[in-house]
């Protein structure tokens, strides 16, 4: 099976049930992802996200659209200060659980996937952004004097252009 990158584009972010939530939408399709398959996405992300725990109300969720019917949104939340939860949805992939092959009807995934090669590259990009915006000790960055910084951690994405892009 040949690979190729995918396009990632990184809408602002959005709040969500107390929930700060930086977003990426990953699609083969040059036009994005239908805005009516976005729509039906973020209807269903306040079921996947976590109550809140006293880590820094901080989500990033990845909206992918496979290159058949499905549709994929996964909602990476960050808990206990230093660890991801994860709950996920899907649209239109019947092998997933989905009832039908409508990229628009979400339903929540049960089971133990959590990404696949195209929606990887932001996980571990968050995983650094939060390490350098949250975790590092105070003082230990320059850029950073006064301790954790969520506003700077929301602010730091990958770039739109492809999912092997990283800076």
């Amino acid at each position: 099976m040949p690979f190729a990158e995918k396009l990632l584009r990184v809408p602002p972010p959005i709040e969500v049930a107390g929930r700060r939530v930086k977003r990426y939408h990953v699609t083969a399709d040059p036009a994005g992802i239908a805005p009516e398959i976005v729509r039906e996405a973020y209807a269903i992300l306040p079921e996947l996200l976590p109550e809140p725990d006293g880590t820094p109300p901080a989500t990033f969720v990845i909206l992918h659209k496979g290159g058949d019917t499905g549709a994929y949104l996964n909602a990476y939340s960050w808990m206990w200060d230093n660890a991801l939860h994860f709950e996920g949805a899907a649209a239109g992939q019947p092998v997933l659980g989905c009832p039908d092959t409508d990229p628009t009807h979400f339903v929540r995934l049960r089971g133990s996937l959590i990404g696949c090669v195209w929606e990887l590259p932001p996980i571990l990009h968050e995983r650094d952004a939060w390490v350098r915006h949250l975790l590092a000790p105070e003082g230990s960055d320059p850029d950073r004097p006064d301790g954790p910084d969520l506003d700077a951690y929301i602010a730091d994405t990958l770039p739109d252009g492809t999912t092997g892009d990283r800076p």
